[in-house]
């Protein structure tokens, strides 16, 4: 029995420390207003260009992850050292766009879960 309580143990924090290694975070609509309205921060929106341009939070840069190769070259140019916000619309691409800044090197990465979406309608 304390053999399988130790395994588990150590598969639980393995699992934990996998994740706290990836850099990703997922934040609310309270933390966005707390600790990226107002602040010098990279903020991006992932979203298509015309999505965009219909509108977005206030001094976020489009970069969209639609185009993984422009994406790629666009997203290497911010501070790796620095913390990155990420939003879409609901939180699919910005997941999607998380996982290959990762892969890039970046790792602070701030994922707003309720994205546009949940912003355009507080």
């Amino acid at each position: 029995m304390k053999n399988i309580f130790f395994v588990l143990l150590l598969i639980v924090s393995i699992s934990c420390k996998g994740q706290e290694e990836k850099g990703v975070y997922t934040i609310d609509i309270q933390t966005v207003h707390t600790d990226v309205i107002g602040k010098d921060v990279q903020l991006i929106d992932v979203r298509s260009e015309k999505e965009y341009n219909q509108g977005h939070i206030d001094d976020a840069i489009n970069i969209n992850i639609a185009d993984k190769s422009t994406f790629a070259l666009k997203i290497q140019k911010l501070d790796k050292t620095q913390p990155v916000y990420i939003y879409c619309q609901a939180g699919v691409r910005s997941r999607r766009a998380s996982k290959l800044m990762t892969e890039l090197g970046f790792t602070r990465i701030y994922d707003f879960t309720g994205g546009w979406g949940a912003w355009k309608q507080q």
